[in-house]
């Protein structure tokens, strides 16, 4: 999401800014109240990793960099400047005045090495810790070695300065990205593990409330650092409401975004009724779906086996399911992704050439698999459309319908799991960068436990081909660094860890308080909300 990253159709109905839309009538203050089917596994921005719970963390936490509101465009976040070394290897941030935590005690520069360290310490378990990996100690870190990152040197309380062992054209967006906000080191201490339950942060609202299962509630931050945000008092969420219900409340006016989306067997009603179809908006999201193979256990370790599935599945059918609302795919990056491969043929649908394969795999006969899915709809109706599919070549794959957490849980476990649809979970870019799609999915920093490489997938000889890719930083180079990403993800595409299905439009719906026809903007970056800058009428 993450490369939205941080998801599939459930992100449909979150993935905008909520923004205020020029001539409308709204105020600051009040409240909205936004539904979902299950509860989030944390509010830790070192650990949080899903569509679902990514603009919540974006409500509670910042980082040194961040982005114009409903753009792809960076500016400073919690820093107030910052400089750039000619070799592209040294960020120095100086920090803003007047920031402060939740508890009260103002940010310094010691906070920001803290955070950085937290994150990249294997103990911590961050899927994503390797968006940090170009900062200089990191490897150190990751082997234990080391207890502190030799790139961050603390200049004085308000600098702090970040060597990189290579140039990285991705540093400042990362610097965007929850895993490098940052975090008072007493309060970590203070909940241990259970900081994901109290989160403390410099963010725009505060936690007020979590009961477990039912409700979360957000309150306005009034001293947060940015003026005239945030634009609301409070956000409510209201948990363990069922996708159709939460539509029925919309309509009723009683709740303003259903988190889960509209419901596939709800849509063409929505859009056939003229004053609902108002009310949602739609746009392109730099997206994909995709089934993970565990490439570390039988049979998908085998290549001709993943070949085999990637030639079994029928993605016209699969979208047909969703309304039509996507494409097929045919690799991991999106269409709109620089990087992405016009001419790539891919894997064609062809059941008897999948049979033949599978059988030169050892397998003339198939196997027994499981495939697990989040259990939202439509997910658990694609993966019976993918069972389908997989036992007309003689693969029986039994259904683990689980909530997401749990799903995502199995995925970043040591052992895996054999098969997953990601839908409701898939790859939105974490920002619109095609390094997104390969590092924290596909890359060999990804594959480790708590990560979201749910493949397991390692290619050394690629992962050196795409360090040596985001090494291009003069933006003179844009299209030869696109051409180096994209021969990397051919070769992932050889290696066929996954099955690539479809590639998602965007839609989302609101309440009417939430302003008029355009007062949604579809967000290029990866927050499904950006809370901040909310408003209603």
């Amino acid at each position: 999401m993450t490369s939205i990253l941080k998801r599939g159709l459930a992100a449909l109905a979150v993935s905008a800014a909520l923004l205020a839309a020029p001539g409308l009538a709204l105020a600051a203050g009040g409240s909205i109240t936004v539904t979902y089917k299950d509860d989030i596994a944390t509010l830790d921005p070192a650990i949080g990793y899903d569509w679902q719970n990514f603009s919540m963390i974006k409500a509670l936490f910042d980082g040194l960099m961040d982005y114009e509101p409903g753009t792809a465009t960076l500016r400073p976040g919690l820093a107030e400047s910052y400089q750039i070394s000619a070799d592209g290897k040294v960020f120095t941030f100086k920090l803003r005045e007047g920031v402060k935590f939740h508890n009260g005690r103002a940010l310094t520069a010691e906070d920001v090495k803290y955070s950085f360290e937290r994150t990249t310490n294997p103990k911590t378990q961050s899927p994503g810790a390797g968006f940090l990996g170009s900062i200089e100690g990191f490897d150190k870190m990751q082997s234990g070695e080391a207890s502190e990152l030799a790139g961050v040197k603390v200049v004085d309380p308000k600098t702090v300065e970040v060597t990189l062992s290579r140039p990285d054209a991705t540093f400042l967006s990362v610097m965007a990205l929850n895993f490098s906000f940052v975090v008072p080191k007493e309060e970590v201490e203070k909940y241990g593990a259970d900081f994901g339950r109290h989160p403390v942060g410099t963010g725009a609202f505060k936690l007020a409330e979590w009961t477990l299962g039912q409700k979360l509630q957000f309150t306005r931050n009034p001293d947060y650092y940015r003026e005239g945000a945030p634009k609301l008092d409070e956000i409510n969420f209201e948990i363990g409401q069922e996708p159709v219900v939460s539509l029925l409340r919309v309509q009723k006016g009683e709740v303003d975004v259903p988190g889960d989306g509209i419901p596939p067997a709800k849509f063409r009603e929505v859009m056939g009724n003229e004053a609902e179809a108002a009310r949602v908006v739609q746009g392109v999201q730099l997206h994909t779906g995709y089934i993970t193979m565990n490439t570390t256990k039988a049979p998908f370790d085998n290549l001709k086996v993943r070949q085999a599935l990637n030639m079994a599945i029928n993605k016209d059918r699969i979208v047909q399911i969703i309304n039509g609302r996507a494409t097929p795919a045919n690799q991991p990056l999106p269409p709109t992704m620089p990087g992405y491969v016009k001419d790539f043929a891919g894997y064609r649908y062809d059941v008897a050439a999948a049979k033949k394969l599978l059988a030169e795999a050892g397998h003339p006969d198939g196997f027994e698999t499981e495939l697990f899915v989040a259990n939202v709809d439509p997910q658990p109706r694609i993966a019976q459309a993918i069972q389908q599919d997989l036992a007309a070549i003689g693969i029986k794959a039994s259904i683990q319908s689980l909530a997401q957490a749990n799903v995502i849980a199995a995925g970043g476990s040591a052992e895996g799991a054999p098969l997953i649809w990601s839908g409701g979970m898939a790859w939105i870019a974490d920002f619109p960068d095609p390094s997104n799609f390969y590092g924290p999915i596909l890359g060999c920093s990804g594959a480790a436990e708590g990560g979201w490489n749910w493949a397991k997938y390692c290619n050394k000889t690629l992962d050196e081909k795409a360090a040596a890719a985001d090494a291009i930083v003069d933006p003179a180079k844009a299209e030869e660094r696109a051409t180096a990403w994209g021969e990397v993800y051919k070769g992932v595409m050889a290696d066929a860890p996954w099955v690539p299905v479809f590639n998602e439009k965007r839609y989302t719906m609101r309440s009417d308080k939430m302003g008029g026809a355009d007062a949604l903007y579809v967000d290029p970056v990866n927050t499904p909300m950006n809370y901040k800058y909310v408003e209603t009428k």
